[in-house]
């Protein structure tokens, strides 16, 4: 037996032919939807429902569902939402937490700066790139204080001595 949304049954297709309870529970499958779409009434479901316990062949399952073959009416096709956009100060703030590897402070400081603009606009706008943005305020601020700590340090050492 085809399955119910895929290939209408039609009252001639196997005629006189007993019906198994899983074509019964294939129609009844097409009714429920059929009300869950508004195509029947409850009254109209249940006494189609009724009827369909009673139904031994495939013409009287038929003919319960003879007026529903009609296809649903047209749904225009959903899209996929748009991934929202990489907030550019993120992009930057990251780009310079990396490029302290080549340019050390003179990157650090603008690392942070751009990290904390970046969330505060992100949290704003719902853009993407927070991930992005405490990368790189993370690596400014190691950039920035590390070599400050390493220099106080030194410091304290030689005087010391």
């Amino acid at each position: 037996m085809p399955d119910g949304d895929s290939e209408a049954m039609t009252a001639g297709s196997y005629g006189s032919m007993r019906a198994t309870d899983a074509d019964r529970d294939s129609v009844h499958s097409l009714l429920q939807a059929a009300y869950a779409d508004g195509r029947l009434t409850w009254d109209e479901f249940d006494s189609r429902s009724t009827s369909l316990m009673q139904a031994k062949t495939y013409d009287q399952l038929g003919a319960l569902t003879a007026d529903l073959r009609q296809p649903v009416p047209y749904r225009q096709a959903s899209y996929p939402a748009a991934a929202p956009r990489t907030n550019a100060m993120a992009i930057a703030s990251l780009a310079c937490g990396i490029g302290q590897i080549f340019f050390w402070f003179i990157a650090g400081v603008p690392a942070i700066v751009f990290g904390h603009v970046a969330r505060r606009q992100i949290r704003e706008s719902g853009e993407a790139g927070d991930g992005m943005a405490l990368a790189g305020l993370i690596l400014g601020y190691i950039g920035v204080i590390g070599p400050l700590i390493a220099i106080i340090a030194g410091f304290f050492f030689l005087s010391g001595m």
